[in-house]
């Protein structure tokens, strides 16, 4: 499992000429490091007298960013996966009719897939994204650096997953399928630069 690598293996695997693990696990793993860094920031505020006013919200949001870190860790070797799925449907046999429409749906199940799952990455990201907004506002000042650039990751995860997304749409010829993708991509990154720019103003507000 990728997510199981030391890091100087898992960058050894990434930079290699095979194109998995790509962009899709590096945003999985890049949002990972974001709600890690999350976590470590209610970590350093619960207990904390000083904020003890927000105890109760800084706990809900450490619960709600394991569950994000829980999933981003499991994207890391499916984004993988899912481009494995799609190696595997293109090296069929095409001989015949019958070879090539089973090659074909199999194509198009396999990049159906490979789209699907790096949207569920960039959900997970957003959800990374606001947490760190919230944490940059109530969360130990101690540590509003850390708070800014986990959310920066999550956001820079979400591009990157969005641009996965996309290049599997690209190959998908269900029109509906494309245009539900693409108007969940519109959402996922309107909301998204709404946070960050929220993110930007409290970072210039607690780090002048």
């Amino acid at each position: 499992m990728l997510i199981d690598l030391p890091v100087h293996e898992f960058i050894q695997d990434m930079k290699s000429d095979s194109p998995a693990p790509g962009g899709g696990s590096a945003s999985a793993l890049a949002g990972a490091l974001s709600a890690a860094l999350g976590i470590m920031v209610t970590n350093l505020t619960t207990g904390n007298t000083q904020y003890a006013g927000v105890e109760k919200r800084i706990r809900e949001l450490r619960t709600e960013l394991e569950s994000v870190l829980k999933d981003l860790e499991r994207y890391v070797d499916e984004d993988t996966f899912a481009f494995n799925d799609v190696m595997a449907a293109y090296k069929l046999p095409k001989e015949g009719d019958e070879e090539k429409a089973i090659r074909r749906d199999r194509i198009q199940s396999s990049m159906k897939t490979a789209a699907e799952l790096p949207l569920l990455v960039a959900g997970s990201c957003l959800r990374a994204l606001t947490a760190a907004v919230e944490l940059l506002r109530i969360g130990n000042s101690n540590a509003a650096s850390d708070a800014a650039v986990s959310g920066r990751l999550a956001y820079a995860a979400l591009w990157g997953a969005v641009y996965n997304v996309r290049i599997n749409l690209g190959s998908i010829k269900d029109a509906e399928f494309n245009r539900d993708k693409r108007a969940q991509i519109t959402a996922l990154l309107k909301k998204g630069e709404e946070l960050t720019l929220e993110l930007s103003r409290l970072a210039d507000e607690k780090m002048p």
